[in-house]
Parts: structure tokens; C-alpha cells; sequence
């Protein structure tokens, strides 16, 4: 789920299918945003934004950012971070990012960010994989 704060103070975010780390010197990630997303020209225009990473019982919020409701932090609990970005309470992990650059990808915009900072907690993370939301566990073949 990608959050930020948009230039009118509005808190906005989406949940994303497309995250990767992309460098770590300097530590650079990136997400795709689609050009038809109700919030595309805030999050475009936004300065930073946030990747907070789902933990595996905050399917609800995967839901709840999805959908095109105007009020998707409703109900949700959150801290303003760095920017004003809305850190979500219980994500596994934050990353507070400035936004560096934006490429073309078809009918979505690649964003890249560095990381400015970043903070996780023990858990186990949201996975959708297949149209569906899964669970994860150890691989039987690799050694702990």
C-alpha cells in the first residue's frame, strides 16, 4: 500500500501490485502507478510517498485501499510521517521515500523514490499472488 499527503493536506493511498527494490547505494525503489487511479495527479505531483508493507491479517486494508472510496483512511489508523505521509499502524514495514523520478510504462507511470527511511517489525507479510491472498511459509527445501 502506497500512501502520501496530498498538496490540499488530504491523506491518499492505494494498494500497489508492483514494488521492487531497485539499488541500495544510493537505496532506490520503485512501484507502478496507473494513470486511470482516481488519485493520479496528487500522487504524481506529491514530493514523497510511503510504501507501507501489509502485514498477512491487514487484508482488510489491501481491500479498503483498492476500492475507489474517497475516504479510504476512514476508520484506519495511521501517524503523519516524514512529509506528511501516512504511516499505517501494524504494516510490517515503512519506507519513506522522495520521489526522484517518474518514467513512462504504458497505461501506468513507474515511480521511482530513494529512501530516506525505513523501519520493520518481525511478522509475516501480506502476499497476493494469482487473484488471491496467500500465506507464507518456510520453503521445505532450504535449510533455516
Amino acid at each position: 500500500m502506497v500512501s502520501t499527503r496530498a498538496k490540499d493536506g488530504r491523506k491518499i493511498g492505494l494498494t500497489v501490485n508492483s514494488f521492487a527494490s531497485v539499488s541500495l547505494e544510493p537505496p532506490l525503489v520503485l512501484w507502478s502507478l496507473s494513470r486511470g487511479a482516481t488519485d493520479f495527479a496528487e500522487f504524481s505531483a506529491a514530493s514523497h510517498f510511503v510504501v507501507n508493507v501489509l502485514a498477512a491479517n491487514q487484508h482488510h486494508l489491501s481491500r479498503k485501499f483498492s476500492a475507489t472510496d474517497a475516504e479510504k483512511f476512514a476508520g484506519v489508523e495511521y501517524a503523519e510521517g516524514p512529509a506528511g505521509c501516512p504511516l499505517l499502524h501494524g504494516a510490517m514495514a515503512h519506507f519513506v521515500c522522495r520521489k526522484t523520478r517518474e518514467f513512462d510504462g504504458g497505461d501506468h507511470v513507474i515511480v521511482l523514490g530513494e529512501v530516506e527511511e525505513y523501519k520493520w517489525c518481525e511478522g509475516e507479510p501480506l502476499v497476493f499472488h494469482s487473484g488471491r491472498y496467500h500465506v507464507t511459509t518456510r520453503h521445505p527445501d532450504l535449510p533455516e
